[in-house]
């Protein structure tokens, strides 16, 4: 049976082969039957086939060689024989050859350009991009191809322009693309720009005065009100930057990054000291310039000694701002938060030298700030809680500062705040907020168990560009801190990379009216008075002490508060005690240990 069953597994093996072959042969035919028929199929239907040639034969023969032209136009001096069919796609066009206007029975248009952005190249890509389905824009002449859109209503033209403003906004394109969004309508370039410069205005146009100096006072108005500006390191920081920003509109042929111009600088400065026998501002210009040059007579001065000098050694008492040249930088100042420039002694000291800023207001705001601290330690319940979020953000306090890896830090800003001592601490995906209490500054601290504030955070990362590509931002908080409470403010969101930059707008104690602002001229002619303080209010009718003792027997008291107190004679900061200032904006903590450091990550010399 083995050998039987050996001998017919051969024969059953054979007749398998057969069959399958023969099935094989057949599924093989129809398949070929099929594709076949498919292929007559495919034959037979229709095809559609692109000429590529088509529209760049048209831009060559009708655009490039002017063939069969049927109208001439004339624009900046240069003549283009073009066809009224292609430039009816243009709405500016299509109305001038169709309607009621002489323009639409004549073969030739001179058209008068009063728009300086519009160039010969611009009208050239714009009008040859009628003949083709594409148009070749660069950063470089974007501006320019958007306002010759514009002018001929070329709204597919004008999208493409806003998105190669958009991907291109860094800090040299940033201030022009604004300006252009705003002339020209494109709302999105607009926004685009201006979170840029919100974002950056602190970190990147410090340190590039020339394009300091073109931003406008309009533009700059608007980032100093805004309560999402990125302040690094504080308000004070931003004075800085408007004094900067100041001289450099001032002086448009003053080029900071040229060392014979500083030069001549120092010598115009010293001799304008030697004429007035301004001690005090030679003595300046000396000793600023031997300390940055080790000591060397003739170097010369730094861009930042220049600014300071210009201010401090102007003989008028009255501020800069109330001058007939400083009014037409008013609207900036009235944006900037002064109230928090009194908070610390150095940033007093140096906006009192410079005499920008009226001492009426900075008089008010002490009066202002001495009234908060005593009702925050009389009344624990003044702290500020649930205000409107446009009282907020107009009140608030601004400060920021820059993390460049990832890891545990902690960091305050310093000067007085109201008797709290906040410390903000990013530990991996965390930012929190800690009321600070220790034993060694209870004479500067709140004694109140708790304290009540109000808080938003604002957390961004950003590109190669510095362009921000992820933002986020909190809620605003009302708080209330015991001492040495600590609490989280935000998770971030894992999309945020580094480096980061933190925003933190911050109010520990109710607003006050800033209604003094608006009489600027009135309180300097009061101020400057020639009529001695105590002869003011001579001739009046109204007493100026109580006809009673009502109030004495009470227990009140009466104060009577010059409208402007005496100016103390103060030393004139230099540089160096600025530069000391800047390094004390921010105290960096150690997590080792409970003590901050006095170093920091950044100065405010700006230019």
């Amino acid at each position: 049976m083995g050998q039987l069953v050996v001998k017919l597994v051969e024969p059953v093996n054979n007749v398998a082969d057969i069959l399958g072959g023969r099935r094989k042969r057949k599924r093989s035919i129809d398949s070929l039957q099929t594709n076949g028929e498919q292929i007559n199929n495919e034959t037979q239907s229709p095809k559609k086939k692109k000429l590529l040639t088509t529209t760049q034969y048209i831009y060559q023969a009708l655009f490039k060689e002017q063939k069969n032209s049927d109208i001439a136009i004339m624009a900046l001096g240069k003549v283009w024989n073009l066809h009224k069919v292609y430039l009816s796609q243009s709405p500016y066009f299509y109305s001038m050859f169709n309607g009621s206007w002489k323009e639409s029975c004549q073969d030739f248009v001179h058209i008068k350009i009063l728009d300086d952005r519009i160039t010969l190249d611009a009208l050239d890509a714009v009008f040859g991009s009628m003949y083709s389905d594409e148009i070749e824009i660069d950063a470089k002449g974007v501006i320019s191809v958007l306002a010759t859109a514009t002018l001929f209503h070329l709204d597919g033209i004008i999208e493409k322009c806003a998105e190669v403003m958009i991907e291109s906004i860094n800090a040299e394109t940033a201030i022009s693309y604004y300006e252009s969004a705003c002339q020209y309508g494109c709302q999105n370039v607009k926004k685009s720009a201006f979170v840029w410069l919100e974002t950056n205005l602190l970190c990147i146009y410090t340190k590039y005065p020339n394009l300091l100096r073109e931003i406008s006072i309009d533009l700059m108005t608007a980032l100093i009100a805004s309560p999402d500006l990125y302040v690094l390191q504080t308000e004070f920081s931003l004075y800085t930057l408007l004094r900067n920003w100041i001289y450099l509109r001032l002086h448009p042929n003053f080029d900071p990054e040229n060392p014979q111009q500083q030069q001549e600088f120092q010598m115009q400065l010293q001799q304008q000291a030697a004429q007035s026998n301004n001690s005090t501002s030679l003595s300046l210009a000396t000793s600023s310039s031997s300390s940055s040059s080790g000591g060397t007579e003739g170097a010369a001065l730094s861009p930042n000694d220049i600014v300071q000098n210009f201010f401090t050694s102007r003989r008028e008492k009255r501020s800069f701002l109330s001058t007939p040249d400083g009014q037409q930088f008013l609207k900036p100042f009235l944006a900037l938060r002064t109230q928090y420039l009194t908070n610390h002694y150095m940033d007093l000291k140096i906006v009192l030298n410079d005499n920008i800023i009226p001492k009426e207001w900075l008089h008010n705001h002490v009066l202002s700030n001495w009234n908060s601290i005593l009702k925050v330690d009389h009344l624990p319940e003044e702290g500020p809680t649930n205000l409107d979020p446009e009282e907020f953000y107009k009140s608030c306090m601004r400060c920021g500062r820059v993390l460049l890896e990832p890891g545990y830090q902690k960091w305050r800003w310093t000067g007085f705040n109201f008797g709290l001592d906040l410390i903000l601490i990013a530990d991996s995906r965390i930012l929190s907020i800690r009321r600070h209490h220790r034993n060694e500054h209870e004479r500067l601290l709140s004694l109140q168990t708790k304290r009540q504030f109000m808080i938003r955070a604002s957390v961004t990362s950003i590109n190669s560009q510095r362009q921000p590509i992820f933002t986020q931002k909190s809620d605003i908080t009302s708080l209330c801190l015991e001492k040495n409470e600590e609490i989280t403010l935000m998770v971030m969101d894992s999309k945020l990379v580094h480096p980061l930059l933190i925003s933190v707008n911050v109010l520990v104690v109710p607003p006050t009216p800033q209604t003094f602002k608006e009489n600027l001229l009135v309180c300097e002619e009061f101020t400057n008075a020639s009529v001695p303080i105590s002869e003011i209010g001579a001739n009046s009718d109204r007493s100026t002490t109580p006809t009673s003792n009502s109030v004495l027997d009470e227990g009140g008291a009466v104060c009577l508060v010059p409208p402007s107190p005496p100016n103390a004679a103060m030393p004139l900061p230099t540089s160096s005690t600025q530069h000391q200032r800047g390094a004390s904006a921010t105290s960096t903590i150690s997590s080792s240990s409970s003590n901050s450091s006095a170093s920091s990550y950044s100065s405010t010399d700006f230019l």
